[in-house]
C-alpha cells in the first residue's frame, strides 16, 4: 500500500506540474513560453505524462483515477504486478492520485509565482491549474470528455495487447494526439486528477486576482473520463 502511495503521488505531482508548467508557461506574461500556441501545451503534456509514467513504473503507472477505473472493470486480475485488484489497493491508487495531482499544482505555482504576481486575468490565471470549456454547455462539454477518455483508456488497453519497444512515449504520444484531435472543446481533462487537485491548489493558494475556481464545472471533468474509462473497459473486454 505504501508502494502504490508513494510512487502514485509522485508520478501525479510530476504530470501536473510539467503539465501545468506548460499552460504557465505558454499564457502568462514575462515567461520564456509566452505565446507558445496549442501545439506547445499539447505536446508539453504529453511529455508530463512521459516522466510521470516512468516516475511511477512500479505501480503501472496510473496517474489517472480513469485508468484505474478502466482496469478495475477490465479484464485484467492487477494492477501492477503484484498489486491485486480490490477495494484497498483501488482507494489507494485514486487517493495518491489526487494528492499528487494537488502538489504538482502547488510546486508549479512556485516555479511562476512571479508571474502570477503580475497576472491580471482571472481566466487565464485558472486556466493554467484547471480545464475549461471554450463553449459552455455541461452536457456536451460532458460528451467531449467521454470522448476523449474513451480513445486514452481503451487505446492503453491495446497496448497491452501489441509487443512494442516504445515503453511510455507510447502513451504520451497518444495524449499528444487526444490534445490535438479532441482538446479544443474542453481543453481536454481526461484525468480527474489533473483537473480536480490542481483546481483545489487554485482555491486555496493565494494567487493576486484569480477571481473564482468554477465549481459549477468542476464536476465535468471528473464525471466525463469516469465513464469515459468504463466505457472503454467494457469495450476491451469484448473487442
Amino acid at each position: 500500500m505504501e508502494t502504490i502511495l508513494v510512487h502514485e503521488i509522485a508520478g501525479t505531482a510530476f504530470l501536473t506540474l510539467l503539465g501545468c508548467g506548460v499552460v504557465a508557461n505558454a499564457l502568462l506574461d514575462k515567461t520564456g513560453g509566452n505565446g507558445g500556441g496549442p501545439l506547445m501545451i499539447f505536446f508539453g503534456w504529453g511529455f508530463a505524462v512521459y516522466g510521470g509514467v516512468w516516475v511511477a513504473f512500479d505501480t503501472g503507472a496510473h496517474l489517472n483515477p480513469a485508468v484505474t477505473l478502466g482496469l478495475l472493470l477490465g479484464p485484467a486480475t492487477e494492477y501492477a504486478d503484484g498489486i491485486p485488484i480490490n477495494a484497498a489497493t483501488t482507494t489507494a491508487y485514486v487517493v495518491a492520485e489526487m494528492v499528487g495531482g494537488w502538489l504538482g499544482a502547488i510546486v508549479c505555482y512556485l516555479a511562476y509565482k512571479k508571474q502570477y504576481d503580475e497576472a491580471q486575468d482571472s481566466a487565464t490565471i485558472l486556466g493554467t491549474f484547471s480545464t475549461g470549456p471554450e463553449i459552455p454547455s455541461f452536457g456536451w462539454n460532458l460528451v467531449t470528455e467521454i470522448i476523449g477518455t474513451f480513445v486514452l483508456i481503451f487505446i492503453i488497453i491495446m497496448f497491452g495487447n501489441t509487443p512494442n519497444e516504445l515503453g511510455p512515449l507510447a502513451v504520451a504520444l497518444l495524449v499528444v494526439s487526444i490534445g490535438a484531435s479532441l482538446g479544443g472543446p474542453t481543453g481536454y481533462a481526461i484525468n480527474p486528477a489533473r483537473d480536480f487537485g490542481p483546481r483545489v491548489a487554485h482555491a486555496m493558494l493565494p494567487i493576486k486576482n484569480k477571481g473564482h475556481s468554477n465549481w459549477r464545472y468542476a464536476w465535468v471533468p471528473i464525471v466525463g473520463p469516469l465513464i469515459g474509462g468504463s466505457l472503454a473497459a467494457l469495450a476491451a473486454t469484448v473487442y
